[in-house]
């Protein structure tokens, strides 16, 4: 407790207890171990698929060297960060680590193949790109599609309840509340396609420019393209052959927009949530004990939509400012890069904590149909609509002008009156009842067929990597 109250980051601190677990992922000790994880299947790589040692790894030895990824906690994130006090490297501390494991075993003689012809960014680009798609994978697609079956469950169980609907804050034709829920799924369900398409992020292990310079000197007769496709893909990314020293992060812009876009289409829905608490459509469930206002006893606040609202904020301006700048690099590279990737965990926890937050508003919101009802019953103005495009259709001069002059502006437009001036009308018989059969509620258009009509896609399975693994680390990288 101590700890988290003095944290600076809230992240830290107030709302450890929603997002510590994407330490995982992102913390100082996950990208150590992710690069550890680099590191050791290269290192297999070197020697039981390009054979440069001309020593195959039986299983005990590659056994022995996942385990050190495998095994890697906090003490081994403590030793590598002791040894980087002396290097002032953190990706030399890494590899200096992993020799150490090779002190005193058979593997001691060849410890100079560990980081071998790698330039740091290859390992520091691999390891950000294995968090990133185990982190999408496992966790941030799960979340955010555990929030699209809450809006969909909350519009299909609202189908058919009819609600005014207010184009521009004013009163305008009538929707279902369910249409209303169903059109927000369906945004944030095509997005969530299209970052679930591009998780296997692409990759490179090409040396201190991308060009093979010291491995064509070393092993001139390796083909250095084909071993380095092989190894990226094995990791379960996919191979960028054109780079200079850094990958240059153009996947890692493409998910960023990706996930600031469904943000802000989370956005727009927490804002129209708060809008209908606000105009009575919804109330909210009270939980014992839990304060609204400290001098308004009566006070409950939609305070998850709130959080929610501020949350995609603050992760929309770091993903913003991340996809502009990570794929600008002075020349062949330079280091703005590295302070502003190490942000990334930051930018998903505000966005996990935004979805959690409005999962957590939904299930709050007790609907008031009443309330909804009651909204919509004397608001006859809407028929104007439905009533001019029935005398375009039969051919009534000035159908637009004729329903303006009646309602725009003026209040108090009743049954009657709506009514009156259909009887009135020279048109279709079967055409004049169809309109005089018609009131505010029944004006829904096909709302309600497409709620029934939707099918959602949420339930669909993740694909990637999953439990089985990603290839020769053996289902590690995680």
């Amino acid at each position: 407790m101590e700890h988290s109250l003095l944290a600076v980051s809230p992240l830290d601190g107030r709302y450890s207890d929603k997002v510590s677990y994407l330490s995982q992922y992102f913390a100082e000790a996950a990208l150590m171990r992710y690069r550890v994880l680099v590191e050791i299947e290269w290192f297999i790589f070197i020697f039981n698929d390009l054979d440069l040692a001309k020593v195959k790894l039986d299983s005990k030895k590659i056994r022995m060297l996942r385990e050190i990824y495998e095994d890697f906690d906090i003490d081994s994130a403590k030793k590598i960060k002791e040894i980087e006090r002396t290097t002032n490297h953190d990706v030399k501390a890494v590899e200096y680590f992993i020799k150490g494991k090779f002190e005193g075993t058979d593997l001691e003689k060849y410890s100079e193949f560990v980081h071998f012809a790698c330039t740091s960014e290859d390992i520091n680009n691999l390891s950000y790109s294995c968090s990133m798609r185990d982190f999408l994978e496992r966790d941030f697609l799960v979340t955010a599609r555990d929030l699209a079956k809450e809006i969909y469950a909350l519009g299909s169980a609202n189908r058919a309840v009819a609600m005014l609907a207010r184009t521009h804050g004013q009163t305008a034709t009538p929707t279902t509340l369910g249409k209303e829920m169903i059109n927000f799924v369906a945004r944030l369900e095509k997005e969530l396609e299209v970052l679930s398409n591009f998780t296997a992020l692409p990759a490179k292990i090409n040396g201190a420019v991308g060009n093979y310079n010291a491995h064509v000197v070393a092993y001139k007769n390796v083909d250095w393209q084909d071993a380095g496709k092989k190894f990226v893909e094995s990791l379960g990314l996919s191979f960028n052959a054109y780079t200079t020293q850094i990958e240059p992060h153009d996947g890692f812009a493409f998910v960023f927009d990706s996930v600031k876009r469904l943000n802000t289409i989370l956005l727009d829905f927490d804002r129209d949530m708060w809008t209908y608490i606000s105009l009575g459509y919804f109330g909210q469930r009270t939980i014992a004990g839990e304060v609204g206002s400290s001098t308004m006893p009566h006070k409950v606040n939609p305070i998850d939509f709130e959080n929610s609202e501020g949350n995609l904020g603050l992760a929309n301006a770091l993903l913003s400012h991340m996809s502009e700048k990570l794929p600008i690099s002075r020349m062949q590279r330079d280091l703005t890069d590295s302070t502003v990737l190490r942000n990334i965990g930051s930018a998903f926890a505000y966005s996990i904590l935004a979805y959690k937050s409005t999962i957590k508003g939904i299930a709050k919101c007790e609907i008031k149909k009443d309330v909804i009802k009651d909204d919509l019953k004397d608001r006859w103005e809407v028929l104007a609509e439905p009533i001019q495009v029935v005398m375009r259709k039969n051919l009534v001069k000035n159908s637009y002008e004729q329903l303006k002059e009646l309602t725009r502006g003026k209040g108090g437009i009743s049954k009657t009156i709506v009514q009156s001036f259909i009887k009135k009308l020279k048109i279709k018989a079967e055409d004049k009842k169809t309109l005089l059969d018609l009131t505010p509620e029944k004006y829904v258009g096909l709302a309600t067929k497409l709620v029934d009509e939707y099918e959602l896609k949420s339930s669909e399975g993740l694909g990637g990597c999953g439990d089985g693994g990603c290839g020769s680390c053996g289902g590690g990288c995680g």
